[in-house]
């Protein structure tokens, strides 16, 4: 699996074939996604209105309010990546999608390999976008990354951040507002099992914290979630 999946990226499924939206949830939940599934466009909706999702994968033929009317809805107020699928082939049905703010489109049948692939390029291309816009004023709180320092910095300061823990803050950066445990940052962090004598991710989060106050990052906050392990969300480190 290409490494950005690993940050358990979250995928909306909406698709009515029972079937293939059964296919599709146990596939992607074990190719390591975290996938929610809808059978229709108006619960679908619903459900990208009150969860943040990284990929919403979009059926065209769908009961009452179909695909193309759901992602115009959509983009009314999300700018999340959309892949359309569909049996339909005709390249106006294409065009009609992307012009409609679609990013990829999949006709049916295709295979579960292909489909990974294609979330894969959208969650890379996302990542590069959003590390590579163009910097912000610091007052505003915007973090520049840069994969080659394994650094970030504010206002063009940066924090001097060790290997392992630019690796740690970007993991809780891509899963803002989700508990991490600490099995499993152990594991994507420093690539060994967790023991709860060892204090190693501890003092890699206490690093980072004062670090990020270094350069007057304060939007989000490291908070230590006792008994379940680390979130980055706004509010007081713990």
């Amino acid at each position: 699996m290409n490494p950005v999946t690993n940050y358990t990226s979250r995928i909306l499924a909406i698709e009515d074939d029972p079937v293939l939206g059964a296919y599709l949830h146990e596939e992607l939940q074990r190719g390591g996604f975290k996938v929610t599934w809808c059978r229709n466009g108006l619960d679908g909706l619903e459900v990208a209105g009150r969860q943040a999702f990284d990929v919403v994968l979009m059926d065209i033929l769908l009961p009452g309010l179909n695909g193309l009317d759901a992602l115009s809805r959509l983009r009314q107020r999300s700018a999340t990546p959309v892949i359309l699928m569909s049996a339909l082939g005709a390249e106006a049905d294409r065009i009609s999608g992307f012009q409609r703010g679609a990013d990829d489109y999949l006709p049916k049948p295709f295979s579960m390999a292909e489909l990974q692939v294609r979330i894969e390029a959208i969650l890379r291309r996302v990542a590069l976008e959003r590390r590579h816009q163009p910097p912000l004023e610091a007052a505003e709180g915007v973090l520049q990354f840069d994969d080659g320092l394994c650094d970030v910095s504010l206002g063009g300061q940066p924090a001097g951040m060790t290997p392992s823990e630019y690796r740690l803050f970007d993991i809780l950066y891509r899963n803002v507002d989700e508990v991490l445990s600490k099995p499993f940052l152990y594991q994507q962090v420093l690539q060994r099992g967790y023991s709860r004598h060892d204090r190693s991710l501890d003092m890699h989060v206490s690093q980072i914290r004062r670090k990020l106050k270094g350069v007057g990052y304060h939007e989000r906050q490291i908070r230590t979630v006792w008994g379940k392990g680390y979130v980055l969300s706004v509010g007081e480190a713990e």
